[in-house]
């Protein structure tokens, strides 16, 4: 069983209510608890803290809260501290094998990298793994400034070209997977902890209220709205969590258990699922549920697949699989062509 602590004191003093503080339109802890939610690794997910507004909010999120103790409560408490804690306080029967701490500080993480340091960790005799990204700059090449004068840390390193020199990573503040009772004479950064490599697009600190400004406009770029070309049209991909074109295809594809029928005559097409019930393991009946989703063949200047994206979201989240889809993306873009032929 895993278990997943998100760590959120109230008394960040940089940006003020820090952890709840409002982030493109959210609580900043929310991404941390969706995403957790959204991954299905968890068998328990608590947030650790010591303020009853963040505890009100994690709470209406749909999370556990953990109040932890004053002593760990302070600007001097590592975090690790406080996952260690409620790692004694909530595995004293011993079925946890594996806990994650998340940041509630962490708006681009995403399931696929949470879900790679598990695979990773459980298939491994590994302690721990956790998200790391690679430095912009090579960090052969630093100097610091002395006497308001500059002098190299390592000058062999002067004269090599950049492309020349070792990649170095540093930790992406996202999330650390642990063994429980993994014993390791190492430091953390050491032999037996598994790097999960993040692109640097999607890593950004939160400490101060620059940081805060710099990652709200990072995430709007990456998961705002956005326009594509397709065929001469112009296809608006809504906010969500689906950041380009490719990305909703693919996630089409991998829809399971979905029946489509076209209907070239109405506005919508009719998507039909057909999720099975199981009680014990056995299939007992199933329940069909619709879906409406926009017909492109209605001419319009723009082609809207928000509902597209909440459909799928709707999917994944009720866990649907097996998948009977005949290729819908293929259908989609035949008929943008026809309309383009039409227009």
């Amino acid at each position: 069983m895993n278990l997943c602590v998100i760590p959120a004191r109230g008394g960040s003093k940089r940006i003020p209510k820090k952890n709840i503080k409002l982030f493109c339109g959210k609580p900043l802890i929310a991404y941390s608890i969706e995403t957790a939610k959204k991954s299905r690794i968890f068998d328990k997910i608590v947030v650790s803290t010591d303020d009853e507004e963040i505890a009100r909010v994690a709470e209406k999120y749909g999370v556990e809260v953990l109040r932890r103790p004053k002593e760990l409560a302070d600007d001097y408490t590592g975090t690790g501290d406080v996952f260690n804690h409620a790692i004694e306080t909530l595995n004293k029967d011993g079925k946890y094998k594996y806990a994650c701490m998340i940041y509630a500080t962490a708006p681009f993480l995403k399931v696929e990298y949470l879900k790679e340091g598990y695979e990773k960790l459980k298939n491994s005799d590994a302690c721990a793994s956790f998200s790391v990204t690679s430095f912009e700059y090579p960090i052969q090449r630093a100097f610091k400034i002395v006497n308001g004068r500059c002098e190299m840390f390592d000058k062999s390193q002067f004269y090599k070209r950049s492309q020349d020199l070792e990649v170095a990573y540093h930790d992406a503040g996202q999330f650390y997977w642990k063994k429980i009772g993994c014993k390791s004479d190492d430091v953390f950064f050491g032999k037996d902890t598994i790097p999960i490599v993040i692109p640097r697009y999607l890593v950004q600190d939160i400490d101060t209220m620059e940081d805060f400004i710099r990652a709200e406009k990072m995430y709007q770029t990456v998961y705002g709205d956005k326009e594509i070309s397709f065929e001469g049209f112009s296809v608006k991909i809504y906010y969500g969590d689906f950041d380009t074109h490719e990305a909703i295809v693919k996630k089409l594809r991998d829809i399971k258990k979905v029946l489509l029928t076209l209907d070239n005559s109405e506005e919508f097409f009719n998507i039909k699922i057909q999720k099975m019930y199981k009680y014990k393991n056995k299939k007992l009946f199933s329940r069909p549920k619709y879906i409406q989703l926009p017909n492109p063949k209605i001419p319009k200047k723009y082609i809207l697949i928000k509902d597209i994206v909440e459909s799928i979201q709707y999917l994944d989240e009720n866990n649907i699989q097996e998948s009977v889809v005949r290729d819908y993306i293929n259908k989609f873009e035949d008929l943008l062509r026809e309309i383009k032929g039409n227009k």
